[in-house]
């Protein structure tokens, strides 16, 4: 399991250890709390590994592993299960903010990608690493770096990636995938964004938002607002950037990120968390009202 609104990371970790686990005689199941998103259906396209989470067809497990996140308001409705369920269970996840879901916890907030340590759990278990394994973990890593250009892209994260190359990853099949493949809703969908950007606190941050009302107009699904906190990162002298966008079950979820400022710590005031320089949240509050009482904190935050 991964965390609700599956990433290429938490994907590309559960997809790796699944073909491990296969290989020396397992029986793993994959499973998702919330839809897949257009971008990944290339990762299983007809479905066959990856389920949608019922709770009812997953009563012969032995245990569960949970990647990429170590919170309760991450689990979506597999959370309330997981909750009574008497199976024992791991976390294996890179972010410093963490409940205890009762289990073991294998966390390391200095690995720059749960596909890290997915590959050191394979590697631990002597399994073989498949070629589409190594391209699963490619993804997670070079996804959660930013494509290498994050200050969490070491030197053991190319000599690490070299490795997967190695094995069979293909980093320009996954980069024009991921990144060249878009929807024309979904460039609709960040012209709205794009066209709202605004900034508070002398230009230091940067902010834009996403309405229900815009993917009627534009066509778009809400996957497709993933990667929209690049733009207000990107405006000249922005340290701290923001989107808002509107729930379908009401609420606005928030996404958070900075050059310097721990916005982890903004991320748990409103129920949420992650890494210090990438955090997001939930705030159950109308949008305008979200946008101006997380903006306000964020102002507090930078001391402006």
């Amino acid at each position: 399991m991964t965390h609700i609104r599956p990433d290429a990371d938490g994907m590309g970790s559960q997809l790796a250890l699944y073909d491990a686990l296969v290989a020396i005689g397992r029986q793993p199941r994959v499973a998702i709390a919330s839809k897949l998103l257009p971008r990944y259906e290339f990762l299983d396209p007809q479905r066959r590994v990856i389920e949608d989470f019922k709770p009812s067809a997953f009563t012969d497990r032995d245990c569960v592993v949970v990647l990429d996140t170590g919170t309760w308001n991450q689990l979506g409705d597999f959370g309330d299960w997981l909750k009574k369920s008497p199976l024992p269970r791991a976390v294996v996840d890179h972010h410093r903010t963490q409940d205890d879901l009762g289990g073991l916890q294998l966390v390391d907030i200095t690995a720059e990608a749960t596909g890290r340590l997915a590959h050191e759990i394979i590697r631990a278990l002597g399994a073989p690493l498949s070629q589409q394994a190594a391209h699963n973990l490619f993804m997670a890593i070079a996804t959660d770096t930013g494509w290498f250009r994050h200050q969490n892209a070491t030197p053991a994260t190319f000599t690490l990636c070299g490795e997967l190359v190695a094995a069979g990853a293909n980093p320009t099949v996954l980069y024009e995938q991921l990144y060249e493949a878009a929807t024309l809703a979904r460039f609709k969908l960040t012209a709205v964004a794009l066209d709202r950007l605004a900034v508070r606190a002398n230009g230091k941050i940067a902010f834009t938002e996403i309405s229900l009302a815009d993917y009627e107009k534009t066509g778009a699904v809400p996957g497709d607002t993933e990667d929209l906190i690049n733009y207000p990162r990107g405006v000249e002298g922005v340290d701290l950037a923001l989107v808002f966008i509107e729930q379908p079950g009401g609420g606005t979820k928030v996404s958070f990120r900075s050059r310097a400022a721990d916005v982890s710590k903004l991320a748990e005031q409103f129920g949420g968390g992650g890494h210090k320089l990438a955090s997001g949240a939930r705030v159950n509050k109308p949008l305008a009202e979200a946008r101006e009482t997380v903006l306000a904190a964020a102002v507090a935050l930078l001391g402006q």
